[in-house]
């Protein structure tokens, strides 16, 4: 998963510039061209969001917007790779996605392997079903 992160200006709601899409389509194709590409989307700022607390049997409901601008996100892709390092490679190909200084984090999806013993047969049967049941309904 590539993540934007977001800065003060996405976060007051601040658009990209007519230039700044037409790179990242330009980027976007690129990328699924090369096969990579599984989703990439844009997020609204954090004062149109919610946060959903949890501790234990508990739940707080607390609407946006949130404080720490440096720990959000603006936008996300979904790649499948072959190793950090082309995800990097990619990254540094990417347009700046912010009008300024910004971030872009790159963090593994877990496999299924990822989860060892744990996952057990009756658990990966179950995640199988879930995932052809989400590609029947969506056609994806």
């Amino acid at each position: 998963m590539v993540i934007v992160k977001a800065t003060a200006e996405s976060e007051a709601g601040g658009m990209p510039s007519e230039q700044l899409l037409t790179d990242m389509g330009n980027y976007n194709e690129a990328l699924a061209k090369a096969g990579i590409l599984l989703a990439a989307e844009g997020l609204h700022p954090s004062s149109k969001g919610t946060r959903v607390w949890f501790s234990g049997a508990n739940r707080t409901v607390t609407d946006g917007p949130f404080t720490e601008t440096k720990e959000l996100i603006a936008g996300y892709w979904l790649w499948q790779v072959q190793s950090m390092e082309e995800a990097i490679a990619w990254v540094k190909r990417c347009p700046n996605p912010m009008p300024g200084e910004s971030a872009i984090e790159i963090r593994p999806i877990f496999e299924a392997e990822d989860f060892g013993e744990a996952l057990t047969p009756e658990l990966r049967a179950q995640e199988e079903r879930l995932l052809a049941e989400t590609e029947k309904l969506t056609g994806r």
